[in-house]
C-alpha cells in the first residue's frame, strides 16, 4: 500500500519485503495442520476482506495523525504495526452474535464489526453524534457489538466476562473476546477477569496483545519470563499463541479458540506477540524512540503486517489491480468519513446540558 513519508513510521517509508520473512509467513500457520485447514478454507474474497480491514485500520490512523500534525486535535492513540492483532481475531468470530470489547489500540475492531469510520473520527472530535454523545473520545457501540473502551487499564477484562456469563444464563451461543495488553495483566481486575472466566468455564476468548512496551515500560523489565504463552495455565485455562504480525495466522488460531467456547470447553487466553511502532500516543513518539532500543523498531518494521500479507497475497494469485482497487476504495471511504466527522464539528456539538442527560438510570 502507498506509504507516507509524513505519517508512518520512518522503518515503513521505504518498506521492501524479505523473502525469508514473507516465506515464514505462510509457514507460521501451516506448521499446525488445525490452522493450515482453517486458513485453506478462507475463500478469496474473505481473504481481501481482511486485507480491506487491515487497510482501513491503518488508513483510519494515518487520516488521525494528520490531525494532530493540523491541529484539529491535541492527540491520538494508534495501532500502527499492530492491525493484524485486531483485525484478524474479529473476522475469526460470528459477527451476528458474538461481541467485542477493544483497547484504544484495536479501534480496528469496531470498524470490522461495523461501525463507520465516520463515527470513529467523531469520537475523537466529540461530537453530538458521536457514539457516546460527545462525552467521551473511547468509541463504542453495543448496537454493533462494541462495548465502549473504559480508559482505567485492566477494567475492560471483568466487564467482557460478564457478557460472556450473560450468554451462558440466557442461552446464547456467543462469545465475548477482549484484548489484554502486556501491562494491563498485573492489574487486580484482570487477574480476578481470568480466574472467575477459568472456574466458571465461560465463552470469552483474552488476546494478550504483547506489543512489547507497557506506556514507556519494556516488557522485558516488568514481566518474566517475558512472553505470555503458558500464563493461561496458571488460571487452569486453554491457550496458545499466534504471529501478531500474521493476520492469517491470527485469524486462525482466534476461529479454533472461538469454536472451543462454543463447544462449552470454557474460556481460552491467545498470547499475540506484536510491536507498538509508535508513542503511547502521538505526543510521546520521541520519547518512545528514546526509550525502546531502536533495534527494535528495525527488525519489527520490516514485519510490517500489511506489507507482508500484500506479498502473500500476490504469491496467491491476487493481482496487483485488486489489491490498489481495494486501496483506493478504502482510502476514499476514510476521506468521505474525515469530511463527515469535520462537519459534525461545525454544527453539530453537544449542548452544555446534555452533560447531564443518561447518568443515572431512571425509572423510565
Amino acid at each position: 500500500m502507498k506509504r507516507f513519508p509524513a505519517f508512518d513510521p520512518p522503518e515503513y517509508v521505504d518498506w521492501q519485503p524479505d523473502p525469508d520473512l514473507v516465506r515464514q509467513f505462510a509457514e507460521t500457520w501451516a506448521r499446525d495442520s488445525d490452522r493450515k485447514a482453517v486458513v485453506e478454507s478462507l475463500s478469496h474474497e474473505k481473504q481481501l476482506d481482511l486485507y480491506r480491514g487491515m487497510v482501513r485500520t491503518r488508513l483510519h490512523d494515518v487520516m488521525l495523525k494528520r490531525w494532530v500534525k493540523q491541529g484539529v486535535i491535541s492527540k491520538a492513540w494508534l495501532g500502527t504495526g499492530e492491525e493484524a492483532t485486531t483485525v484478524g481475531p474479529v473476522h475469526a468470530l460470528d459477527r451476528e452474535i458474538d461481541i467485542v470489547a477493544p483497547m484504544i489500540r484495536n479501534a480496528g475492531a469496531c470498524c470490522e464489526m461495523g461501525m463507520s469510520v465516520a463515527d470513529m473520527l467523531r469520537g475523537y472530535l466529540a461530537t453530538a453524534d458521536s457514539p457516546s454523545g460527545g462525552r467521551d473520545g473511547h468509541v463504542g457501540s453495543l448496537g454493533q457489538r462494541v462495548l465502549q473502551p473504559i480508559s482505567n487499564i485492566g477494567n475492560i477484562p471483568p466487564v467482557t466476562v460478564g457478557l460472556a456469563l450473560s450468554f451462558r444464563m440466557h442461552g446464547i451461543d456467543g462469545v465475548a473476546l477482549t484484548w489484554v495488553g502486556d501491562g494491563a495483566v498485573k492489574s487486580g481486575p484482570t487477574h480476578e477477569a481470568f480466574n472467575f472466566a477459568a472456574v466458571k468455564r465461560l465463552p470469552v476468548i483474552f488476546v494478550i496483545q504483547n506489543n512489547q512496551v507497557a506506556l514507556g515500560t519494556v516488557v522485558g523489565v516488568h514481566h518474566l519470563p517475558g512472553t505470555f504463552e503458558e500464563l493461561g495455565e496458571a488460571y487452569g485455562m486453554a491457550g496458545w499463541s499466534f504471529d501478531g504480525n500474521n493476520v492469517l495466522d491470527a485469524y486462525a488460531a482466534t476461529k479454533l479458540a472461538a469454536d472451543r467456547c462454543r463447544r462449552g470447553d470454557g474460556p481460552v487466553m491467545l498470547a499475540a506477540e506484536t510491536f507498538r511502532m509508535g508513542g503511547h500516543a502521538t505526543h510521546d513518539e520521541r520519547e518512545a524512540r528514546e526509550v525502546i532500543p531502536p533495534e527494535l523498531f528495525v527488525a519489527w518494521g520490516r514485519r510490517d503486517p500489511i506489507g507482508q500479507y500484500e506479498e502473500h497475497l500476490k504469491q496467491s494469485g491476487t493481482t496487483v489491480e485488486e489489491l490498489e482497487q481495494i486501496e483506493a476504495e478504502v482510502a476514499d471511504e476514510v476521506q468521505r468519513a474525515a469530511d463527515e466527522a469535520l462537519r459534525s464539528r461545525e454544527g453539530n456539538m453537544p449542548e452544555p446540558a446534555s452533560a447531564l442527560e443518561g447518568v443515572y438510570a431512571s425509572e423510565q
